[in-house]
């Protein structure tokens, strides 16, 4: 190999590497919240719902409350919890999630999490979507979703030494 071409491979080897290299969760910060890795899975052509995941971690003194989810990819975007009664899985809406002080909520499968219904396109796998959060003291802010592929095993946002017990819905 001619050293005036090792630039150039350089160069693609590091592109190659960069292109190859999972996406990092990226969190968001809102007074004293941080929302940690927002999430979902890609959905099949004609799915009209989604579910959004991710952490809440409250470093604050005071309780919050996540109080409303919107998103321009969904005629509407909930908030929802899912228990099992029985054998039967139980999905409701819910007109807020607590986040108490010095606590992490987590919203992930099997428990609160964000739906979006009537999905206006399929969720690709690698794209990200917008979501805007609104909590009842912190206030708004926009994040991204990041889309993992539909194969992709459910797991919750990464836990930082916080969490809280689920609390019943507040309404």
């Amino acid at each position: 190999m001619q050293r005036r071409h090792m630039p150039l491979y350089a160069f693609a080897l590091a592109a190659a590497l960069l292109a190859s290299t999972p996406a990092i969760a990226r969190d968001y910060t809102l007074k004293s919240l941080t929302i940690v890795d927002p999430n979902t899975r890609a959905t099949p052509p004609g799915a009209r719902s989604g579910g959004a995941y991710l952490a809440i971690e409250n470093h604050g003194k005071d309780n919050d409350q996540l109080i409303r989810a919107a998103s321009p990819i969904a005629a509407s975007t909930e908030l929802h919890t899912m228990r099992m009664e029985g054998d039967v899985m139980r999905m409701r809406a819910v007109t807020s999630i607590g986040i108490p002080a010095g606590s992490t909520m987590s919203l992930a499968p099997g428990g609160y999490h964000v739906m979006f219904i009537g999905l206006k396109k399929p969720l690709v796998a690698g794209d990200a979507v917008p979501l805007t959060l609104t909590f009842e003291k912190a206030g708004t802010i926009d994040v991204e979703v990041h889309v993992a592929p539909l194969d992709a095993a459910a797991s919750p946002p990464p836990m930082r030494g916080m969490d809280a017990p689920a609390s019943p819905p507040a309404h």
